[in-house]
């Protein structure tokens, strides 16, 4: 792996676009905030969820961006995992940084969760949701996109999206 241009690293605020100016195709969400602006969300993480390890948390965040990277590109509709969407809800929670992230990935990402409704979630969503980062140069943390019941990361987050139901709302739409 060769080592990013200076454009890509963890700079002054407002944090630099993402990493392209490299060989590489791996890319580093890590790389979208700065360390205060990641700190920040980081330690919003672990006040939702007594207990929870800061490494855990800082995982949780970076998912968290990839998948609002690849979901600001994608034509078709993506949903974070239950574990993602912590990291997520986080993030809207610091609302000038989210914004800000949201307009530099392409446009402005709105969270419209629904109720719990066991009978309509989906792994194969959460697998189209993984293969859509990879595709888009992000190596997801497998352990964080498991399945909609799977309990090993225990965190806050209750609401859920739907494959089909239009709950990620990019503005202006991606053509």
């Amino acid at each position: 792996m060769t080592s990013p241009s200076p454009a890509c690293s963890t700079g002054p605020t407002p944090p630099p676009p993402p990493c392209t100016g490299t060989t590489a195709t791996v890319l580093s969400p890590r790389a979208l905030l700065s360390d205060a602006q990641f700190n920040g969300v980081m330690h919003t993480v672990l006040d939702g969820n007594p207990g929870m390890e800061p490494e855990m948390a800082g995982r949780i965040v970076v998912e968290a961006i990839a998948f609002l990277a690849t979901a600001a590109k994608s034509t078709t509709s993506l949903v974070p995992s239950r574990v993602v969407d912590e990291g997520w809800h986080a993030l809207i929670l610091h609302t000038g940084l989210y914004q800000g992230l949201c307009f530099r990935l392409g446009g402005f990402i709105h969270h419209v969760p629904e109720r719990p409704d066991p009978g309509r979630r989906s792994q194969s969503s959460v697998e189209r949701t993984v293969a859509a980062m990879e595709a888009a140069g992000y190596t997801p943390d497998r352990d964080l996109w498991r399945g909609p019941e799977d309990t090993t990361v225990s965190v806050a987050a209750d609401c859920q999206h739907s494959d089909d139901g239009g709950t990620i709302i990019i503005t202006p739409k991606p053509k």
